[in-house]
Parts: structure tokens; sequence; C-alpha cells
């Protein structure tokens, strides 16, 4: 044993010594030759084709780099026994990736790749405009030769997909509002964020199931409709108007779209923006996969129906345009250019927000959804809410008897057969006439939600005296007509006429009597 260690020794030690003579020898660049040389002859025998993912592309970060690293996050692709643990920025998930200097194997159509996450000091810098990191890393991709035409490039196009679909899914949703005044931030954009955690979604929201799978199945054709909407020659966006009396759950609607599809929201102040061109730019820095809303539009704008405010008025006895009908002399085809806040100095126009929601710039980006709410839809012009634009109109309306069951489960969680048959007969007979809203409804419940037969007692004492109320309207509405009709018969029949004489001479003298009415009061006799 002794013999055999000595030996070994011996061999390291001329091993050593022809390195260090074969250093001093044979210069860098010669070794570097027979380097490559090695390597083409390696390639050539190889049956393997090999590609680098760097992280670092000359000074800036390579993005197929981090779409690899998010893919390999994923539980489908993640094989090892050797993972790390990340949570990104604006993140409440933890992801697990590839450790250094390990790999993995993965099978897309049927062929199996290799990967390995390679991590190795770098060379220390003497000066650089931008420091790098202190690790040189990067992907490895291993193929066989003869799959190479076959998936490469398909193989690379689902792994950006597959890495945007669980940026997605592990990003928190943002809420962005319009700069005050179109300022920019600290990186020049017009958009000012927060993380959007409102936990609404379609399950809890108080609305009729039917309403609400038609709206999900038609979103969910909307998301998967890249190759419909190319095919068809149309821009990828789709609009909703949501309109309704206040208290419906608009704005619930809205996060509930947010978080079924994992778009973030735009909450597009108009009032903060002075010109079409700054309503342009916004559009343009609006990202994809995104929704872009607009609450209110009939109150934060004067927006004016200009068919209801014009009519027939705003033509002549001919169809055409009458200019002097329009205040100011402005035709009703101009009107179409009115000013939006009321001034004449730096505002947008109806054109512009038309042109906003379904002209050339709106399709910059692809995967939009445009939102206006509003409460009184009437108020609206009608080149505003035409297909193209406003694409599927949702009537928010008041509570119905399904809308209740599910309040009842979100705040008491009671299903049916927690509540007995007399108090569902009850809430059913009375929810309609009651015309009551989802966030009314809700306020009841929440202040009794420690008590859910209590609850259930408030709910339909508040329904009961809301649907009363509603037939005292009813009926005062009633007689009110009632006297108005009579009033406008009693005016439209003919006036009393007196006697009409005929007096001789030179000429008829006709007199007429007008019947006062008053007591006691003589006639007056015009002659």
């Amino acid at each position: 044993m002794k013999e055999l260690w000595t030996t070994m020794a011996s061999l390291m030690g001329v091993l050593a010594f022809c390195q260090t003579l074969f250093h001093t020898v044979i210069p860098p660049e010669l070794r570097f030759v027979f380097l490559k040389l090695f390597q083409r002859l390696f390639t050539c025998f190889s049956s393997y084709c090999y590609y680098e993912i760097t992280e670092i592309d000359g000074v800036n970060t390579n993005e197929l780099y981090n779409a690899v690293q998010l893919y390999l996050s994923s539980s489908t692709a993640t094989t090892s026994n050797r993972l790390s643990l990340t949570r990104g920025l604006n993140s409440s998930v933890i992801t697990f990736g590839l450790a250094n200097n390990d790999r993995l194997s993965d099978v897309f159509h049927g062929v199996p790749v290799v990967w390995e996450h390679i991590v190795t000091p770098r060379q220390s810098q003497t000066f650089s405009w931008r420091p790098l990191p202190e690790e040189k890393r990067g992907f490895t991709l291993r193929i066989n030769k003869r799959d190479k035409p076959r998936i490469l490039e398909d193989y690379l196009d689902f792994i950006t997909e597959k890495a945007n679909e669980i940026r997605r899914k592990n990003q928190d949703r943002l809420l962005y509002t319009n700069s005050r005044g179109g300022s920019l931030d600290s990186r020049g954009h017009p958009w000012e964020s927060v993380p959007f955690k409102h936990p609404s979604t379609f399950e809890t929201l108080a609305m009729d199931p039917e309403k609400k799978k038609l709206i999900m199945s038609d979103l969910k054709d909307f998301a998967d409709g890249q190759a419909f909407y190319r095919r068809t020659g149309r821009a990828w966006k789709r609009g909703y108007l949501l309109y309704g009396p206040p208290g419906t759950g608009k704005s619930s609607m809205i996060a509930a779209m947010a978080n079924f599809l994992g778009y973030d929201i735009y909450d597009l102040e108009l009032t903060e923006v002075n010109t079409n061109s700054e309503l342009r730019k916004l559009l343009m820095k609006t990202s994809s996969k995104s929704i872009i809303v607009i609450e209110d539009i009939d109150c934060s704008i004067s927006l004016t129906n200009r068919k209801k405010n014009n009519g027939a008025g705003g033509r002549n006895t001919d169809g055409v345009p009458d200019v002097r009908s329009s205040p100011g002399g402005i035709s009703p085809v101009d009107l179409r250019d009115q000013e939006i806040n009321g001034s004449n100095n730096n505002s947008i126009t109806l054109s512009g927000l038309l042109n906003f929601t379904d002209g050339l710039w709106s399709c910059c980006g692809s995967e939009r959804i445009f939102v206006f709410t509003t409460n009184h839809i009437e108020k609206l012009d009608p080149a505003l809410l035409r297909s193209g634009r406003m694409d599927m109109h949702v009537f928010m309306s008041y509570c119905s008897f399904p809308s209740v069951k599910i309040l009842l489960k979100n705040y008491l969680g009671c299903d049916d057969g927690d509540v007995g048959k007399g108090v569902l007969e009850e809430l059913a007979a009375v929810i309609d006439e009651a015309e009551m809203t989802p966030a009314d409804i809700s306020e009841v419940l929440i202040k009794n939600r420690r008590d859910n037969e209590r609850a259930l007692r408030e709910l339909l004492v508040a329904l009961r005296s809301r649907a009363e109320k509603n037939r005292r309207r009813r009926m005062e509405a009633e007689v009110e007509e009632m006297a108005e009709e009579e009033e406008k018969r009693a005016l439209d029949s003919p006036m009393e006429v007196g006697d009409v004489a005929t007096g001789g001479g030179g000429g008829d003298d006709v007199e007429v009597n007008y019947k006062k009415g008053g007591d006691g009061e003589e006639d007056n006799g015009i002659n």
C-alpha cells in the first residue's frame, strides 16, 4: 500500500511538471486555438446541439433568460431535487427554480431536452459605466441534432408564452391612474400604480347567475381569441358598458373581471386630461392584457346625447343640418367635436374620445378591454354606445332573489338549506317590489352578521318598508298623472261663448261675454 501511494505521488508530480512546461512553452493564443479545435471535433462527432442563454446581453438584461427562469420554475417542468426559492417584486407568491450548476430534463412534443444552469465567477472589472453582477449566469439548452429543426423555434415561443402566463399569475394585479395634470413619474410614465388587491370575484358578485355565466363566457372567448381577431382583421379589444342605479355593483364587476382574467386596471380620470394628444399618449403607455376604465362617464365629462338634444330642430325642412338651430352657430355634425369639459381651450373632444375607443390609436396594443360605467345611459351619445366601441351592454339591476341568496352566502354563510322555507318565500315575494340595491342589502347583513336570525328579520323589515314606500310612491304618481290628464283635457276643451247680437244700421256689432266666474262680479263686455 505504501508503494502504491508513493507511485501516485510521483505521477502527480510528473503531471504538475508537464502542465507547468505546457503553459510555459505553448503561448495562450495557441492553447486557445487547440481548445477551439477540440470543441469543433467534439461538436462534429456529438449528436447534440448546445445553446447558451446568458443573463446579460451586452449591457442589457436578456429577456429570454428571465423567461427560461420563470418557465423552469413551473411545477410541470421542475423535476430536480435541488431548488432555489424566490419571491418577485409586487408578488405574494413564492416560486422555486433551478439551483446553481444543476440540470433537469424536459419534454416538448415528445422530444427530450436538457437544461443546465451555469453560474461562474466573473472576472474583476477595471472600469465599467454599468457595474455587472459578480457572478456570470446563464442557461445551456441541449437538444438532439435531428430534433433541432422540428422543435427549437416552437419550444422557445412556448417558453415565452408560458413565462408570461406565470408572471401574470404570480404577480399581484396593479391599479393605475393617470398623473395629475399629465405629469410624469420618476420613470417617465404618465401612470401611477399601486397593488390591486380587490377580492371581488364572479362567485361573490351579487348578480343573476345566468348573466354572470354569459359575461364570463364572453371574457373567456375574448382572452382566447387571438387567432380569431387576427383572422377576421379586427383589433384585439372589446368594450363593455355597465349601467344602472348607484350601488348595483358596477365597480365590483370591474374588479371581478380583472381577477378572472388576471389583467391590470387603468382607471382613466378624464378631468385630468387636457387634449386629445394627451389622451392618445395615455393609451400608448398602457400595457396589453389590461382593462381601461372610465367610471361615471356621464358625471366626469359633459358628454350629452346629440340626437336627443338636437332632434328635428337640428335640421331644416329639407333634412339638411341647420346651423342656426344650434347654439353658437354650430351644426349638429360639428357638435361631435363639442368640448367635453365645457371649455373651448385645451380640452378633449367627443371625437377624440371616440377615436380613443375605436380609432386607429386603439390598435397600438392588443388584448385590451374598455369599460365605461354610467348611472344614466340616456345621457350618453349614441355614437359612443354603438357596437365596436361598447360591444356588450350590461344592465346592473336591483337585487333579485338569486342575488339575495348569493349575499346571504357571502355575509352569513347561509346556503338554501340553512334558511327556512317560509323566510325564502317571503324574500322571493317582496324582493322585486322593494327595489333595493346590493349595497343596501349588504349593509343590513354586515350590521347583523353575528346573528343570522336577526339579520334575516332586519332584512325582511327593510324589504317590506321599501316595498311599501314604493307602492305609495307609485300611487301618488298615478294620482298626479290623472290630475295632469284632467287639467289637460280642461285646457283643450272650447271656451264658453256668450250671446252674439246683430245690431241695425251701418254694420254688425258683435258682443262677446267672457264668464269671469267670480262671485257677484259683472261680465266685462268688449263691443
